[in-house]
């Protein structure tokens, strides 16, 4: 999304939601037992074929029993992480902020990213600070629940449940393999290459 607002005249929008396994009770218990070993293998995969750096980040940011797919109810990482996600999105950063919190959690070259001052460096980089998100998180939590809430409810309504869906004018693009649709569909609507 970043390499695509860079080359097209296009902004998009971003509006975060939670994943799957915190936003549906009982993903993983109710999925095909061979759903997640998929995901894991395709992603390692999809890595290695773009040749980015890729670990899955430590600790997951979704707190879990990987045997029994059970999904803790308290979930600290991932609801601040949105939560983060949301307000850095209202400065319209939330792009940038997606982008190096995501490469920070998931390359493999930091461990325990929920310590020290890689997230505030992350932050700094997407062009916030992460003391002043965090402050207006704290602040008002419920608002920000909310406008997730917000978020998923529209996310629901364009057509699809996985992330990430692109949608335009009532129509969903699912996923990375899709983005040549999206860009397909722009085109018919005047999108152009950046000069």
């Amino acid at each position: 999304m970043v390499a695509l607002e860079k080359e097209w005249d296009l902004k998009f929008f971003v509006r975060p939601v939670y994943p799957i396994a915190v936003r549906l009770d009982g993903w993983f218990k109710n999925a095909n037992p061979m759903w997640l070993p998929y995901l894991v293998r395709d992603v390692i995969r999809e890595a290695e074929r773009h040749d980015t750096p890729f670990m899955w980040p430590r600790p997951d940011p979704i707190l879990m029993d990987l045997q029994t797919g059970e999904v803790s109810k308290q979930q600290p990482h991932i609801h601040r992480l949105t939560r983060l996600g949301v307000a850095a999105a209202e400065r319209g950063c939330g792009l940038p902020f997606i982008y190096e919190v995501s490469t920070t959690l998931y390359s493999g070259r930091v461990q325990n990213w929920h310590e020290g001052t890689h997230l505030s460096e992350a932050a700094a980089r997407a062009g916030v600070d992460l003391a002043e998100l965090d402050a207006a998180i704290g602040k008002d939590s419920d608002r920000y629940e909310a406008i997730i809430k917000d978020n998923e409810d529209a996310h629901r309504k364009s057509g699809h449940w996985g992330v990430p869906t692109f949608a335009f004018k009532g129509e969903p693009f699912f996923g990375q393999d899709r983005i040549d649709a999206l860009l397909w569909r722009l085109g018919q609507n005047g999108l152009k290459r950046r000069t």
